[in-house]
């Protein structure tokens, strides 16, 4: 029986040329692969990008260090929209309540930074340093179906004050986003042994080491300052003399989001002739600083105060048209989906500026963090206890659940054993949701009559303890907000050096 001899990654397989031994009822041997000669030159043996791991102590490569720079720029917009019960054609009849009412245009730019190392410590075992750099981060809010012409309307706090006006600008923001430490591990590898495919675990610290991001206005009213602290009442830089301490001046605006971040991951994909499809799963959780302003909204009775959960599903395709893998030179076509379920969380939405920086008094003026019992027999069981600790908006809201989805595509071009270009885009859909989603009560938590103040009704029944966080002109019902579906774009280009 003959055989064609082919090439497969590494090493060499054989394959029938025949199918003789299938009519007499027979079954081939197994047949191992061939080892590499001392004189057979050393072939190019990656994976899919997704599932590649840089290692060491192989045959004849002792050590390997892959060293990335590049460059990314994002940008998305989506409306933003209010509940109303007002009656007007377009937005409320017969009494219900709307979440029509055009608020403003959110946009948003960003330019980063990709520093990236990967270096191999064993077979199939990765160190992976990375720093994104963001060079700038702008966002801004327009005019959206003539809404700057009735801000009294759409922005509206208690009467006769506005929470903020449009247009509105953010100050640009840069420094470093994080520092990220982590590990990949090759539990299998197709270029060792073709039969399996290539699956990578891993996971990844990410950690704070800049300025968190605070709530600014570019352009604040007259003798406002633009990123006041959230005890400056005034919004003049000047200290109130409140429980806060005393200030002077104003913050930086940050640029990082104030958390802790683990990032785990896991790859799979097998290359078959000229496609390698793969799947997998990344889930991020991030755990609050107390020295960002998550810090400040960290109470007793807060019903939401940790940043959302992040898991996302990959699935692609890389397409691999041309290779001489004796030269280390492949083009490789990457096409991929990735789904995003982001849970109810505290974050820094599209309002995060306009509401931190509001001066109005309704958002500006704290809250009390508890309430005790009313020592007025002929009163409510009880009321707000002034010794308690005062609670200020910083910006940061409740958000709901909602789906972020990305179809991308990426060109790469090997050009030989040590340098590679990646050229991408891609496309970004973000679902529609909340972004002022706070609850006046925590009913995981059991409250006394003394202790349950608003969360009591008249006939006395208890419905949990107060939730020092929530505002009731940006968080009841009729008066929340709202981002409709955001659409934006994203492209990059970097350039990787391997020794």
């Amino acid at each position: 029986m003959g055989f064609l001899r082919t090439e497969q990654h590494r090493g060499r397989f054989l394959l029938p040329a025949a199918c003789a031994c299938v009519s007499l009822g027979l079954a081939p041997s197994a047949l191992a692969d061939e080892p590499r000669a001392a004189n057979e030159p050393r072939l190019l043996e990656e994976t899919a990008g997704i599932t590649q791991v840089v290692d060491a102590f192989d045959e004849g490569d002792l050590f390997d260090l892959k060293l990335s720079l590049g460059y990314e720029y994002s940008m998305r917009s989506a409306p933003i929209r209010r509940e109303t019960s007002i009656i007007q054609p377009g937005l409320s009849t017969g009494g219900y309540v709307s979440d029509a009412l055009s608020v403003a245009e959110y946009e948003e730019s960003t330019s980063r930074l990709q520093t990236r190392a990967e270096i191999g410590l064993y077979k199939d075992i990765a160190l992976i340093l990375r720093m994104p750099v963001i060079l700038s981060h702008s966002r801004k809010l327009s005019d959206l179906d003539g809404s700057s012409d009735t801000n009294s309307l759409n922005t509206q706090g208690l009467v006769g004050e506005s929470l903020f006006s449009v247009p509105f600008e953010s100050p640009t923001r840069s420094g470093i986003e994080y520092l990220a430490v982590g590990f990949d591990f090759g539990l299998m590898n197709q270029t060792r042994d073709w039969t399996n495919p290539t699956w990578i675990v891993g996971f990844e610290g990410r950690f704070d080491v800049s300025e968190p991001m605070h709530a600014c206005n570019e352009n604040p009213e007259p003798e406002g300052v633009k990123c006041a602290y959230p005890s400056d009442v005034n919004r003049n830089g000047r200290s109130d003399g409140d429980d806060e301490g005393s200030f002077s001046g104003e913050r930086d605006p940050g640029v990082s989001r104030g958390t802790t971040g683990l990032e785990i991951h896991t790859y799979v994909s097998k290359r078959v002739k000229y496609i390698e499809p793969y799947g997998g799963f990344l889930a991020l959780l991030e755990f609050q600083n107390n020295s960002s302003d998550y810090g400040a909204t960290d109470l007793e009775g807060s019903l939401v105060n940790r940043p959302p959960l992040r898991g996302s599903m990959v699935v692609g395709l890389e397409v691999i048209p041309w290779e001489i893998r004796e030269k280390f030179q492949r083009i490789a076509l990457d096409f991929r989906f990735t789904g995003t379920y982001v849970s109810e969380g505290r974050d820094y939405s599209e309002l995060f500026d306009a509401l931190g920086s509001s001066p109005a008094p309704s958002l500006r003026n704290p809250n009390y963090a508890a309430y005790h019992a009313n020592p007025d027999p002929d009163g409510p069981a009880s009321v707000v206890d002034p010794n308690s600790q005062k609670v200020y908006v910083t910006g940061l809201t409740d958000v709901q659940q909602h789906g972020d989805y990305l179809l991308s595509t990426q060109f790469s071009f090997q050009a030989g054993e040590f340098i590679k270009f990646n050229l991408g885009a891609g496309y970004r859909i973000i679902q529609s949701h909340m972004i002022t989603f706070d609850q006046p009560c925590n009913p995981n938590i059991d409250a006394s009559p003394g202790e349950s103040g608003p969360c009591q009704s008249d006939s006395g029944d208890l419905s949990g303890l107060p939730n020092p966080n929530y505002r009731r002109v940006i968080n009841a019902p009729g008066r929340r907000f709202m981002v409709g579906t955001s659409t934006g774009l994203q492209a990059w280009l970097n350039a990787s050096v391997m020794f």
